[in-house]
């Protein structure tokens, strides 16, 4: 069973931050806590405040040796105009309710009729709303197969979701040094082994849901299975990976309690991923998952990152431009699920999903346009590609060129056979460490296949 962080330290170090509203090094933080009688190891304090800055209870400002935590400035009642993306009228009377002091909001659990009463009380997204999402979505497309998009832009899906999500998280790699970790494998210098693991957690989740698009839904296998990768070497109990937690949680700086019997939760996960598996507008989909996964919190810890990555499910199934989230603010976010935590109220996080997805889209489409209409031919043959690749790596052999023939003369036309092979080899030349994954390659199976192809092996 993990350990729990005392939340008596995380309430001292909060209340010693409140010293020093501009921010203070963890040295002299260090110090002004054995002052006042609490002795913390230097790890533990630093677990401690990565855990509050994760919370939003706290705000860390700069890196490496520059590094200051600060607290959060405490926010007025009122506040319509204090938002950095526009806000509905009922999205700002959500934000006005949580934004006031914890000890004004009347703690609550977990509300089943929260989530039986869909679709009674459905749709979240209007059809208004879906239509404009549907139109954005779907801009300068033609009839391509579902997947198409997100497998055009998935190089820069896996930077900007990989960073807008592990932003979102608390972690402080910056857009391009999660471009350079992703592309070349550079963990930035000062960062910490957490935050990396989490950002190539993002990577392999992102794969997997872009490789696998069509095959994905909203059933246990999709949601274990990519709660397991992005929770990869981060959970304090290895096991919990892809399991319905056993133990209690907590939401800092939120009234709410999560369930805490593991029957429960396994009944109403179910019963989530039943209605979210029935509902056939994509967006609406997406939404609905993004509000309720995020609200069990079915699972010990990243829960969050399970539902933002599952809301990308219907939008690569079905062709339609990916949600990176990209720009979305942090602060703005939380409050949209505190909305949802305690109230069970989505217009302020509907707002957020709806302002976020329209930056995506203007996002990639750009991106879209540089890049072309992609390549019918390869399109044809993805499947075929994948197979061929990935076979030729495990084989670990040097010359290709005999099997990637044969596998042509038995499978494909004499038309498309030279082609096929030449695209192939494009594809083998292109391999790099940060990209072999898209075609499930072991990391010891490429490098094998790497030694030997360079003459090591």
């Amino acid at each position: 069973m993990p350990k729990k962080v005392p939340e008596q330290d995380l309430i001292a170090i909060e209340r010693e931050l409140e010293a020093f509203p501009g921010g203070v090094a963890i040295a002299e933080l260090d110090t002004a806590l054995a002052a006042s009688g609490l002795v913390i190891p230097r790890r533990s304090l630093q677990r401690r405040l990565m855990q509050l800055v994760k919370d939003s209870r706290i705000a860390a400002i700069g890196a490496l040796k520059g590094r200051v935590y600060r607290p959060i400035a405490t926010t007025p009642t009122v506040i319509e105009d204090a938002s950095p993306i526009p806000l509905s009228e009922l999205g700002r009377e959500v934000r006005n309710a949580v934004v006031r002091p914890i000890q004004n909001r009347e703690p609550v659990g977990y509300r089943r009729e929260f989530l039986l009463s869909y679709p009674h009380a459905g749709p979240y997204l209007d059809q208004a709303t879906r239509d404009h999402l549907h139109r954005i979505g779907r801009a300068h497309q033609g009839d391509l197969p579902a997947g198409t998009l997100a497998r055009q832009l998935l190089g820069r899906l896996l930077i900007d979701l990989s960073w807008a999500s592990s932003h979102l998280e608390g972690n402080t790699y910056s857009l391009l040094e999660t471009e350079r970790l992703i592309t070349f494998g550079q963990a930035a210098e000062g960062k910490n082994t957490f935050e990396t693991q989490m950002i190539l957690n993002h990577k392999q989740a992102i794969e997997f849901l872009v490789e696998s698009g069509t095959e994905l839904g909203f059933d246990a296998y999709s949601m274990l299975n990519l709660h397991a990768l992005l929770s990869d070497n981060l959970l304090a109990n290895p096991a919990a990976g892809g399991r319905i937690r056993q133990i209690p949680v907590g939401i800092g700086r939120s009234v709410y309690t999560p369930l805490a019997t593991p029957q429960l939760l396994e009944e109403y996960f179910q019963c989530c991923l039943t209605i979210a598996s029935g509902i056939d507008d994509p967006f609406e989909q997406s939404f609905f998952a993004l509000v309720h996964l995020s609200y069990l919190q079915a699972f010990e810890d990243v829960n969050k990152r399970v539902a933002r990555l599952a809301a990308n499910i219907p939008l690569i199934k079905h062709n339609l431009c990916p949600l990176s989230f990209i720009d979305v603010p942090t602060q703005t976010y939380v409050e949209g699920l505190l909305g949802v935590y305690e109230l069970n109220r989505i217009e302020l996080l509907r707002d957020i999903y709806v302002w976020g997805y329209e930056r995506s889209v203007k996002r990639y489409l750009s991106q879209r346009e540089e890049l072309g209409e992609p390549d019918p031919f390869r399109l044809r043959y993805r499947a075929a590609l994948q197979e061929v690749v990935s076979a030729v790596v495990r084989q670990a052999s040097s010359n290709s060129v005999p099997f990637v023939q044969a596998w042509a003369i038995k499978h494909l036309p004499e038309s498309d056979r030279q082609r096929f092979a030449d695209l192939v080899q494009t594809e083998l030349d292109s391999l790099h460490a940060g990209n072999f994954a898209r075609y499930r390659i072991r990391p010891s199976e490429f490098t094998a296949w790497q030694e030997k192809k360079d003459g090591h092996g």
